[in-house]
């Protein structure tokens, strides 16, 4: 939606949004637009006002209505905003743009500009990567010898041990549109034992269909690497990779190969074909099916020295409050584990997630994990190396009653201090503008009296549309909050001078642009309350901030009961 506050040249003047696209939408013709423009011009023209000060006020309006006009009625600028809005508008190089273009040559010329901008920016990203993994065997607290411990001392405390962990991290460097160097590094030790690595990757995409990249890394349990990878699209629906490696070490020379094709068989399956060559070579084949509701996956191996064969079925299920309960069967050579969990979105960027997997012979674990914007934080817990319904059930409620516990306790008061002080903060950075905006609504609501005057008289003597009271801001129902009635400001004379021919039309956008409004309550939800007289008879409606609301209907009036 269109309002004068969107437009570039007088962007910080008068908050006024009466203009066409208030009136009729951004669909409105050039005769709409005339239409509406005189009679704005009518209604703030300075000569229609003797007192000095309202004479002022009615020539700042007037002039800002002007300059609303001269944007709106631009073909250019108009086309830029209907197909980018503001954030069109204020893309730099349009004034080099040559004049009469379609909206379709705009939209091209605004994606170069904007692919311009991107690569003035590109030096600027790193996408910092990182996984943190931290294993914890707790088999002590499910399954001990009592007699063990009976002389030792401290062994009446369940041993918890941290088995392993695992840190790794990456960043990216762009080098030029088509070229990117990553550096990555890990961490690993496991029982006591450990080592780490270091890669370096450069990546060219070479088309549209592929790209390829050298690997270069070293650590201390492994000597050099030099590797290479290329994707290529084959078809649509085809595409393959392959990979060739060498690993440098005191036993020679160790080299390894991986191809891989893949293809859609229908809109959620891919089929898979890999072949892998090297101390662990091996042929697989798979098939994944990947729904909103489910993933099911079937895959057969035969290698050396591992061969199986898989199936894993995952219900997903997803409710409004993001979050996400998962269930699984893995079965084939290597036993049977069953698998379920959920997933929830705890921030704009966190996601917290935990698993509870049950096998034969794998025993009962439990997995949590954090994701945070682009670092993951994994916990895998092992509890039991049998089936024991003590750890299922400890695995299973235990994390539930400690988010729900944490939840309440500390993440939804952080949350909700967060947004009292960003709401606060919001309002004390917009109190100048709000007061500068509340002082123009009323200087625009004197200018409209005799206007509204007219208009009544018009509607009264044909029994039409007459506003007897409106309402706009944050409505409460709790009569002890007083205090939040002041969030509501009286609107009955900008609407009323809104109607015309019996009608009054408002279209899908924030009601604190129309004219003789102002947002009396920054940051928090409004509504629109009316009580209009139409035909003799009372109608009464309730209507959200960015609604469209056309009046009259009759399923607004109300019953001579009530």
């Amino acid at each position: 939606m269109l309002t004068l506050l969107d437009m570039p040249s007088i962007h910080q003047s008068l908050h006024l949004s009466s203009t066409v696209y208030l009136f009729y939408g951004p669909q409105a013709t050039q005769e709409e637009l005339k239409s509406s423009y005189r009679r704005l011009c009518m209604l703030y023209h300075p000569d229609k006002h003797r007192d000095p000060e309202l004479k002022r006020q009615a020539e700042q309006l007037f002039t800002y209505v002007h300059q609303a006009y001269e944007v709106l009625s631009d073909p250019q600028s108009r086309a830029i905003y209907d197909i980018f809005g503001k954030k069109g508008l204020e893309v730099e190089g349009w004034e080099v743009v040559e004049r009469k273009r379609t909206p379709a040559e705009i939209r091209e010329e605004y994606e170069r500009l904007q692919r311009e901008r991107d690569e003035r920016r590109l030096q600027q990203r790193t996408n910092p990567k990182g996984t943190i993994s931290v294993g914890i065997d707790v088999t002590d607290l499910f399954d001990r010898y009592e007699e063990d411990f009976e002389d030792v001392p401290g062994g009446g405390f369940p041993h918890i041990e941290i088995n392993r962990m695992h840190i790794s991290q990456s960043i990216e460097a762009p080098l030029t549109t088509s070229d990117t160097a990553v550096l990555s590094g890990s961490l690993s030790t496991r029982n006591g034992n450990g080592g780490g690595n270091i890669n370096l990757c450069v990546r060219r995409v070479t088309s549209a269909r592929g790209w390829g990249e050298l690997e270069f890394g070293a650590g201390d349990t492994r000597g050099p690497l030099f590797g290479m990878k290329v994707f290529r699209n084959v078809t649509a629906r085809c595409f393959v990779t392959a990979q060739w490696g060498l690993q440098f070490s005191s036993r020679g020379v160790r080299p390894s190969a991986t191809t891989m094709m893949a293809r859609h068989l229908d809109q959620n399956t891919m089929g898979y074909l890999q072949w892998r060559w090297g101390s662990q070579s091996a042929m697989t084949t798979s098939i994944v099916r990947d729904t909103k509701t489910s993933h099911f996956t079937l895959a057969l191996q035969l290698g050396v020295p591992h061969s199986y064969l898989m199936m894993s079925y995952q219900y997903k299920f997803q409710d409004e409050d993001q979050t996400k309960v998962k269930g699984s069967i893995k079965t084939g050579f290597f036993g049977t584990v069953v698998e379920y969990g959920a997933e929830r979105k705890i921030s704009p960027h966190s996601v917290l997630a935990a698993t509870v997997s049950i096998g034969v012979p794998q025993g009962v674990s439990l997995k949590i994990r954090l994701n945070r914007a682009s670092q993951t934080y994994l916990f895998p817990i092992h509890l039991t190396d049998q089936i024991l319904p003590s750890a299922v059930f400890y695995a299973t409620v235990g994390p539930l009653a400690i988010y729900l516990a944490v939840q309440k306790l500390i993440i939804m008061p952080y949350v909700r201090a967060q947004k009292e002080q960003e709401l606060e903060k919001q309002k004390e950075d917009s109190a100048s503008e709000i007061a500068r905006r509340k002082q123009e609504a009323e200087a625009s609501v004197l200018l409209m009296q005799e206007s509204v005057k007219r208009i009544i008289d018009a509607e009264d003597s044909k029994m039409g549309l007459i506003i007897l009271n409106a309402w706009y801001g944050k409505f409460v129902s709790d009569n002890s909050q007083k205090r939040e009635r002041a969030k509501v400001i009286d609107v009955t004379v900008p609407l009323q001078c809104l109607v015309k021919d019996s009608k009054l039309i408002l279209t899908e956008a924030s009601k604190a642009g129309l004219p003789g409004f102002y947002d009396p309550c920054v940051g928090e939800e409004k509504s629109l309350k009316l009580l209009y007289q139409f035909r003799g008879a009372m109608h009464q409606v309730l209507s959200g901030d960015t609604e469209p609301l056309k009046i009259p209907k009759q399923t607004h009036r109300i019953n001579s009961e009530t």
